[in-house]
C-alpha cells in the first residue's frame, strides 16, 4: 500500500528531525536494517549443507568413512554460514550525520602517536562528555 504526499512529506520530516537530533543513532539504525542475512549467504549455505548431507549419504552407502567426516563437516559449516549474518563494520558518525571516511591503517598509527595509555584516552573522553552535558 504506498503512502500519499502528505505521508510521506511528514516521513520525510520525521526523518531529518531523527538525523538533526541524533544523528548516530539514525545512522546505526538505517546500517542494521540493511545488514540482514542476504538470499545469496543463505542460498549459498543451503547449497553447502544438502551437498554435505549427500556426501555422508554416499559414505554410508560406500566403505569410506573419511567421506562422511568430510560430509559432516561440509554440512555443518553450510549451516553455520547461511545462519550467521555477515560481518560489515557500521561506519563512523560525526556531528552532522554524515559518515566518515575509513581510515584503514592510519588509525592505528594516530592513536599510537596521540600518546598516553588507553585508561588515559578513556578518561578524557569521559571528561569532555560531562563538560558536554553541563
Amino acid at each position: 500500500m504506498a503512502l500519499s504526499e502528505h505521508e510521506e512529506a511528514l516521513l520525510q520530516q520525521m526523518e531529518e528531525a531523527l538525523y538533526a537530533e541524533d544523528p548516530r543513532f539514525a545512522s546505526r539504525i538505517e546500517k542494521t536494517k540493511s545488514r540482514g542475512l542476504g538470499r545469496g549467504r543463505v542460498l549459498a549455505g543451503i547449497v553447502a549443507g544438502v551437498a554435505g548431507l549427500a556426501l555422508v549419504v554416499v559414505s554410508a552407502m560406500s566403505s569410506y568413512i573419511w567421506l562422511g567426516a568430510v560430509g559432516f563437516a561440509v554440512m555443518v559449516a553450510g549451516i553455520v554460514y547461511a545462519i550467521t549474518p555477515s560481518k560489515t563494520k557500521l561506519a563512523a558518525v560525526g556531528t552532522d550525520g554524515q559518515p566518515k571516511p575509513r581510515a584503514g591503517g592510519k588509525a592505528k598509527a594516530n592513536a599510537s602517536r596521540q600518546g598516553g595509555s588507553f585508561m588515559e584516552r578513556l578518561e578524557e573522553r569521559w571528561e569532555k562528555r560531562r563538560r558536554d552535558q553541563w
